[in-house]
């Protein structure tokens, strides 16, 4: 199962950010850009640590999203030395667009199987689903 979910997850990935015209988007931005809009306002540090980052690794990976307009940083009020990080609209439309070319990608990849497998997908949604929320909590 896992190799099959890594697949399709890659896939997704890749494609879905090609199809939306941001081709250029490494999977590493692709997954720090993410963290910052589900998670607006979340200081570097956590964030490195959270997706399992070296600290320098992911400034430049923010760096990179800051220099395509996708991502500001803001000096966090309680503690100066620490920078919050802030998804711009940019980000917002861009994500909008991969998140829309993931679901015609799929819409197009389902058609391909039998009723029966699209109804065993289906049913597997929210087991999938409650599966990421606690492999993200671990």
């Amino acid at each position: 199962m896992v190799p099959g979910l890594y697949g399709l997850s890659r896939a997704l990935r890749l494609r879905g950010v090609t199809e939306a015209g941001l081709y250029q988007l490494p999977p590493s931005e692709l997954e720090v850009l993410r963290y910052v809009l589900d998670t607006p306002g979340t200081p570097l540090s956590t964030m490195a640590r959270e997706l399992g980052l070296q600290t320098s690794n992911a400034s430049v990976v923010v760096r990179n999203l800051v220099a395509r307009e996708l991502v500001e940083r803001e000096p966090d009020p309680d503690d100066r030395r620490s920078v919050r990080l802030l998804p711009t609209m940019n980000a917002q439309h861009g994500m909008a667009r991969i998140e829309s070319s993931w679901a015609e990608l799929l819409a197009v990849a389902l058609e391909n199987l039998s009723p029966d497998e699209r109804d065993k997908l289906a049913a597997a949604g929210p087991a999938l689903a409650s599966l990421g929320k606690a492999l993200k909590t671990r």
